[in-house]
């Protein structure tokens, strides 16, 4: 059922006193909707017990902040950047954030012209170290490429390091990305990114819970993770320390039965630690976007292959194998019988074996004995000095 233009306006207006991921909050709106509990929050006075499950200071703090609220300003300043406010009922809402349950998000902010819940039912996100090193960011670039060259929407959140490499990534691919911030979506923050968050604006799109003009808080970046997390199909974490926030948002992933990967680093790296412990638990090991979409896409969306270079040894059969493999070592020469012995074969059928290596280029007759070719030598799998 769409929601009402009061239900709108009450949400926005709350958006300004429950903290994101208040699952007090969450309750109160589940059980009363959007419109009564503004209205017990609203009441003057306020009647004590009309909120149940909180302390008297928490319920004073509420109080104090819906004094500040403003949702017609907050609405008319969205509108003003060509955005939206969208809620739960919405056509534009995605459903998978219904997975939090009491800590979803009392509405989102966006900014962009593209369909969110279209966007986010594709989605991807990766997330990693702020200060990353040069192959962090290097990695992160290749996956946010990678992944929009292949019709995915690259999500994360704009910090310095890891997210940004992964934004710009994809949208050096003229791809799609879906940047969640922990403040206004009409903030710049960190302000060094002032232009990368208005190119995403122009080409994906800008989310957040907080309403115009809010500030991040250390706290809000942990909550916004959340919103990461069961907005994509899946988590990708690219370096992170023990203590990195990324791994806040892989763990919520797991809570969330999103799929949790982890791109490797060095084992002497402190900022592959946290990595590196969550490829020891659950989470899957990837290297490019191809097995990430492996491991998140539709049946039959596979990484390809990976071996090394087809040699011209591969190609041998079997018996023909074993015949070259009783060749001695590089320099050495030796007798068809003596191959015949050492291949477990006859003499005959080694002599045709070994003429089949001779046109191939893998041994050469000298007198009435047969060694490698210098090519054949240089095999990496080639015996050497009697090994």
């Amino acid at each position: 059922m769409n929601p009402t233009h009061e239900e709108r306006l009450a949400r926005a207006a709350l958006c300004r006193v429950i903290e994101p991921g208040d699952e007090h909050g969450g309750r109160w709106l589940r059980e009363l909707g959007a419109v009564e509990l503004l209205r017990r929050l609203t009441a003057d006075p306020y009647r004590p017990g009309s909120l149940t499950g909180a302390g008297e200071r928490r319920i004073r703090g509420l109080l104090t902040r819906v004094t500040r609220t403003r949702p017609h300003q907050d609405l008319t300043a969205i509108d003003a950047i060509g955005g939206r406010f969208i809620v739960p009922g919405d056509q534009e809402w995605p459903t998978q954030l219904d997975d939090l349950g009491d800590a979803r998000p009392l509405g989102l902010w966006v900014r962009g012209r593209p369909d969110l819940r279209h966007w986010a039912l594709r989605s991807v996100a990766v997330v990693g170290a702020r200060a990353c090193t040069a192959y962090g960011a290097h990695m992160a670039a290749a996956l946010g490429a990678g992944l929009a060259e292949k019709g995915w929407v690259v999500v994360s959140g704009a910090a310095f390091g890891v997210d940004a490499a992964a934004h710009r990534g994809a949208l050096g691919a003229n791809g799609a990305t879906i940047a969640v911030l922990a403040c206004g979506v009409d903030v710049a923050y960190p302000r060094g990114h002032a232009a990368l968050i208005r190119r995403i604006a122009e080409q994906g799109l800008i989310i957040g819970e907080l309403p115009p003009g809010d500030h991040p808080t250390p706290g809000r970046f942990i909550l916004r993770n959340r919103v990461i997390a069961a907005l994509t199909r899946g988590t990708v974490v690219v370096e992170a320390a023990h203590r990195s926030g990324a791994l806040s948002t892989a763990r919520d992933a797991q809570q969330l039965g999103r799929h949790t990967m982890g791109v490797p680093g060095p084992a002497t790296s402190g900022l592959s630690a946290g990595v590196h412990e969550l490829l020891r638990g659950d989470a899957t090991l990837v290297t490019d976007a191809a097995e990430v979409t492996e491991l998140v896409g539709a049946i039959g969306e596979l990484a390809p292959a990976r071996r090394g270079p087809v040699l011209p040894r591969d190609l041998l059969d079997p018996l023909t194998a074993q015949v070259l493999e009783a060749l001695p070592p590089p320099g050495r020469t030796t007798t068809v019988p003596d191959v015949a012995t050492t291949a477990g074969t006859s003499v005959d059928d080694a002599l045709v074996r070994l003429y089949e290596l001779h046109s191939l280029g893998h041994v050469e007759r000298q007198g009435d004995g047969w060694r490698l070719t210098p090519t054949a030598a240089r095999h990496p799998n080639a015996r050497r000095g009697g090994t």
